[in-house]
């Protein structure tokens, strides 16, 4: 990293004036550990970021996706490695049993999680009668833009957890969380089999890479978090 002065080398201005001075190929720059023969570590990191896609593209690519000239699969793997240990960092462990109040809560829950997936992933989380978490759970994974999900498997989990309520959720892996006719049909479905099943359904949240939609702060499913 000759072209940079020791001061203001990643390492060096990260023990100066700490983690939150850092860009973001700053910080990637420190994961790598180092430049290659021909390029300088910021100018791999630069690499890297654009290979991805941008910072939060990290969260959706494999350590071959990140391979470029002077970062092989080693290197890609701890970039890798770094985005899922930050990631761990914001899930809650099931033993805490959170109790949500809001939509917005359950999906920063959520979100770091699920939201960032490539493929549709269709899960719930399951309630007590006091709206606390007993466990999440995927229920169908399926492609870029759609899922199969069927109210028996549901309510099979739930029944099994022996939940009271659920909160339905997906991500769609195009970014956009505007659910479409099929969601709020299958919601509805899930709703009416709640109903015979004595398990009530208070929300379906539908999750992006940062960004949520939550079918009750609608207006359009008649429950609540609470």
């Amino acid at each position: 990293m000759k072209e940079v002065a020791k001061h203001d080398r990643p390492r060096e201005k990260l023990q100066r004036l700490g983690v939150a001075a850092l860009g973001d190929n700053e910080l990637v720059a420190i994961v790598l550990g180092g430049g290659s023969r021909t390029h300088g570590t910021l100018e791999l990191a630069n690499r890297v970021l654009e290979r991805a896609g941008g910072l939060h593209g990290l969260a959706r690519v494999a350590p071959d996706q990140l391979c470029v000239s002077g970062v092989g699969p080693a290197r890609a793997s701890q970039v890798v490695a770094a985005v899922e240990l930050g990631r761990r960092t914001l899930v809650r462990t099931a033993l805490e049993r959170p109790r949500y109040k809001t939509p917005e809560q359950l999906a920063s829950y959520l979100l770091p999680q699920y939201g960032a997936a490539t493929v549709e992933q269709f899960g719930i989380v399951m309630l007590d009668t006091k709206h606390r978490v007993i466990r999440v759970k995927l229920v169908s994974i399926g492609g870029l833009d759609s899922t199969v999900v069927h109210p028996r498997e549901v309510f099979r989990e739930a029944t099994a957890a022996s939940a009271a309520a659920i909160v339905l959720f997906h991500n769609h892996p195009s970014g956009d969380p505007t659910p479409s006719s099929e969601d709020l049909l299958l919601t509805s479905r899930m709703i009416r089999a709640g109903d015979i099943m004595g398990i009530d359904v208070i929300d379906h949240l539908i999750l992006s890479e940062q960004r949520y939609y939550s079918l009750v702060e609608a207006g359009s499913l008649a429950g609540r978090v609470e």
